[in-house]
């Protein structure tokens, strides 16, 4: 008889830290930052306890923290940092750095809101900060998927030579405790097997190459168009390690969704009056609205970027009136992800589509509210609540 996983009640930061350790990195790097140092702070006892053997390297900031991993990553280590927030914020100009030289980063991203006022609580704000950064980004709705999205992680970074951050709402997922499934190291090499980089893909002094070269306005744009369309194409990849992870370890907690191809899921009914678009935790709380909102779907991305303009377009036809429901506000537009959702849908369709902004600092959504975004979403405006 196959022998099951042992089902933990693990906080979400411990749970992440595991499966890091599992993952067997050869360099961390961080600074640590609320709501992301649970993670780190794991990730260092373990150090410090011989239960690794990664190096473990605390810098004395966030920029300091993404240079090391993308120096170690160069010179062809497997590598892991976290961060939120303002950390994140000062770490942007080497994230660009990151996926410009195409290294196969992997970075959890506690999500937090960005001050002024000065705020620790969950929004997406950082996380938007870095959308247009070129990195692949993967959002959790609960500790189970961001244990399996950081395996996801490693293994369309190390493939396609795309960065990836994981990003979990801060609090919500990282300090609260809920039922998990950790993968043992023998599961994680069946799909993740060591990292080894070709000779004359990494800095090597037996082997010379240039990283991060000088390009004039002739090839820089080629260089950008490349990493623009790995990105779209990287779709296939997702759904593929989706799948292959799936079968190894499928969730024990996993509502059984009408759609799911890693990308994206959709729950309820098959022609819906309205169709919820949303990421990262409240889908769980939209889930718990949809038991008595039984003409409702949601329709849950969890693949930012690249985004699943094709899969969205499919389910959004099913219904009239679309409520895109986010926790960032573009400040003086429409929410970012409205916006990538409107650009995703061809217009002329007759469709009614609403943005909503919830949770920005985080402000607590609760049932009643999305029950209220239901019934608002007849008509087509922005909102927040």
């Amino acid at each position: 008889m196959k022998k099951k996983n042992k089902t933990q009640f693990l906080e979400g930061a411990r749970a992440i830290a595991l499966t890091v350790a599992n993952i067997e990195p050869a360099v961390v790097s961080a600074y640590p930052i609320t709501p992301q140092t649970h993670i780190v702070e794991d990730l260092a006892r373990f150090k410090t306890e011989g239960k690794v053997t990664y190096e473990y390297l605390l810098a004395e900031s966030e920029f300091a923290a993404a240079s090391i991993i993308v120096g170690a990553s160069a010179a062809g280590a497997r590598t892991y940092s976290a961060t939120s927030s303002q950390g994140l914020l000062l770490m942007i100009e080497v994230l660009y750095n990151a996926a410009g030289l195409r290294l196969p980063l992997v970075m959890t991203v506690a999500n937090r809101a960005v001050g002024a006022p000065i705020n620790i609580w969950n929004d997406h704000s950082d996380a938007m900060a870095m959308r247009d950064a070129g990195w692949m980004m993967l959002f959790a709705e609960n500790h189970q998927e961001a244990v399996d999205l950081h395996l996801i992680a490693y293994k369309l970074a190390e493939s396609l030579n795309i960065p990836v951050a994981i990003n979990v709402d801060g609090f919500i997922l990282t300090h609260s405790y809920e039922n998990v499934i950790i993968p043992e190291k023998k599961q994680i090499k069946k799909f993740l097997p060591d990292y080894k980089p070709a000779i004359g893909t990494y800095l090597n002094p037996l082997k010379p190459i240039t990283l991060g070269g000088f390009f004039t306005p002739a090839h820089y744009w080629l260089e950008k168009k490349r990493l623009d369309e790995d990105l779209k194409t990287a779709d296939k990849k997702i759904s593929s390690a989706y799948s292959d992870w799936k079968k190894i370890l499928p969730s024990p907690i996993a509502i059984k969704a009408r759609f799911d191809n890693g990308l994206i899921e959709y729950c309820g009914p098959k022609n819906p009056e309205t169709i919820i678009i949303a990421m990262g935790s409240i889908a769980g709380t939209i889930k718990e609205t949809l038991k008595t909102e039984k003409k409702t779907g949601l329709l849950k991305i969890r693949s930012y970027r690249p985004f699943p303009a094709k899969e969205i377009r499919l389910i959004a036809k099913r219904s009239r009136h679309i409520a895109v429901v986010e926790k960032a506000m573009s400040s003086g537009a429409s929410g970012p992800l409205y916006t990538d959702v409107l650009a995703s849908v061809s217009s002329g369709t007759g469709q009614i589509f609403s943005n909503h902004i919830v949770g920005l600092g985080g402000r607590d959504i609760s049932v009643e509210m999305i029950r209220k975004i239901i019934k608002s979403a007849k008509k087509s405006g922005y909102k927040v609540w």
